[in-house]
């Protein structure tokens, strides 16, 4: 790029290579809605309860069926700029709270459509970008009036939120058990913080039982292992005992040092084998003496003590990952003991029930591994039903989604009704707030407001339903003060009963999908170095 002839009789001066392309003016703006509304598009089908699934397809041979917003994007190879701040966007929404990537991500997309068509007029982006902020502020100032509390005891408002999430995905059919267990997971593992509930998604585990279906789906209030046992003589069912944890070997110490020891005679053989056997004898009675019935070990464990142990009757698992014996640790209520010295009855932890499970797979068999704790534990487990197959990915996907709305739910105590409701409702307030702007600055904020509307709008054109009638519909009922009014599972504008949503969810997606339009609304030149 070389600056333009002044007429002074100057050479141009070039700043880029010649193979620099660039795109100012109206340009620039085609190009980045036309990205934005593409990638809309694209995914805009999968949303709502009647969202179709895609299928995503690598050149490895892999393959995934789902509908889920994150997901796709996160498996998408994009080049556009504006398409790559789109999977930023998704990854925020993602980050925060896991549920309402598709939403955000239409309503941006349509943000985006409606600035072009102002842009296209001549409307100054920075004047459309202040209209948006405002109509932003209002939507979220309106968000406040209508929000409705919940609390952690509300255990049917809570349902209603993971149903909601539910709603669409392939765990759809058995929602009403499914949500129960989510539910019951995510009060499980709340801890209460200077007067409010922190759940942490991080305590409450997905497992895969590879058995039976989703119906077959239940809550571990413990942990669920996968290992294939050392011995058969283990015991496959306990009962309320005490478990130890320990994160250092239990074997012979090896010498740092190579060492030779002449022996003479059978007696100091004997002798030597003796002392050896004494040593490891004083490490079984540690651990028998302190009471515990299960022993978990980070390192290895020698297989002569595990023999006397197993003849005690105790279950043994050694090799460990250190995180799976915090795991259990924290679940169980033991300390993680560094030196077998200091293993004492006060050091354990506690378990209700143990059982093993042998399951035959393709590969090879394995054990599974049920450690039920008790109402104190602090990590729960939800034992996913069905096959290893994709159903069971996005089931399982489906229901994380579910749990992280629970979870915002509860930790941010409000919830606003779903199906659109909010949308039309905050769409009609920012319109009334407009009419007061004598500015052009209302223009951007009827566009935001059009923009809302695009939420309701793809819910009952995925339905199947005519997007304008069902909008006039809603539009009406709104109107008419008809409370939590939206659009249903028909695709028809009317009232819901427990649909709901988190309200930070909303207000997350809404606020993130704004910044992110406004900030691609000020890009005037878009330069590229291949020329492209």
């Amino acid at each position: 790029m070389a600056q333009p002839n002044d007429g002074s009789g100057r050479a141009p001066v070039a700043i880029v290579r010649p193979t620099t392309s660039v795109t100012s003016g109206v340009a620039v703006t085609q190009k980045l809605v036309g990205a934005a509304v593409a990638f809309g598009n694209l995914i805009s089908g999968t949303f709502g309860p009647n969202g179709l699934d895609k299928m995503l397809y690598k050149t490895n041979g892999e393959a995934a069926v789902t509908n889920d917003g994150a997901k796709i994007v996160s498996e998408l190879l994009v080049k556009h700029p504006a398409a790559k701040a789109f999977v930023l966007l998704s990854e925020s929404q993602e980050n925060a709270f896991g549920d309402g990537v598709t939403g955000c991500l239409i309503f941006a997309s349509e943000l985006m459509r409606e600035a072009g068509r102002l842009l296209e007029k001549g409307l100054n982006p920075l004047v459309l970008v202040n209209g948006y902020r405002s109509a932003l502020q209002h939507t979220l100032l309106h968000l406040e009036s209508v929000e409705q509390k919940i609390s952690i005891d509300d255990t049917e408002g809570l349902i209603s939120v993971a149903k909601t999430s539910l709603s669409g995905t392939s765990a759809e059919t058995n929602s009403d058990e499914l949500a129960k267990i989510i539910v019951a997971a995510s009060k499980q593992v709340a801890q209460l913080r200077e007067n409010n509930h922190v759940v942490n998604t991080e305590d409450i585990r997905m497992a895969k039982s590879g058995m039976g279906s989703i119906s077959d789906t239940r809550l571990v209030k413990g942990l669920v292992l996968e290992r294939r046992l050392k011995s058969d003589r283990l015991p496959r069912n306990l009962s309320k005992g005490k478990v130890a944890i320990l994160s250092c070997p239990i074997e012979l110490q090896q010498t740092s040092r190579d060492s030779e020891v002449e022996i003479t005679t059978p007696e100091q053989w004997e002798s030597f084998i003796q002392a050896e056997q004494d040593i490891l004898d004083s490490k079984s009675e540690k651990i028998i003496s302190s009471g515990a019935k299960i022993l978990f070990c980070a390192e290895n464990i020698d297989d002569r003590i595990m023999h006397k142990l197993v003849d005690h009757g105790m279950f043994i698992l050694d090799g460990l990952e250190r995180s799976g014996t915090e795991d259990l640790a924290l679940s169980t209520g033991a300390e993680m003991i560094n030196h077998i010295d200091d293993l004492t009855e006060e050091s354990l932890g506690h378990f209700e029930t143990m059982s093993i499970t042998r399951v035959e797979d393709s590969n090879e068999p394995r054990d599974r591994i049920t450690l039920e704790v008790g109402e104190q534990t602090k990590i729960s487990t939800i034992d996913v039903g069905g096959g290893d197959g994709v159903a069971s990915e996005e089931i399982i996907r489906g229901m994380y989604d579910a749990l992280r709305s629970v979870c915002a739910a509860i930790e941010c105590g409000s919830v606003i009704c779903g199906g659109g409701s909010f949308h039309m409702s905050a769409s009609l307030f920012v319109r009334e707030n407009a009419g007061l702007n004598p500015g052009r600055e209302r223009l951007a904020m009827e566009a935001f407001a059009r923009a809302l509307e695009s939420i309701p709008a793809t819910l009952a054109s995925n339905a199947g339903q005519h997007r304008l009638d069902s909008l006039l519909s809603l539009r009406a009922l709104q109107r008419n003060n008809t409370s939590n009014s939206g659009i249903n599972k028909k695709g028809e504008a009317g009232a819901l009963k427990d649909v709901l949503e988190c309200s930070d969810t909303i207000a997350h997606a809404i606020e993130a999908a704004c910044e992110t339009a406004c900030g691609l609304l000020r890009v005037d030149q878009v330069i590229s170095a291949r020329g492209d």
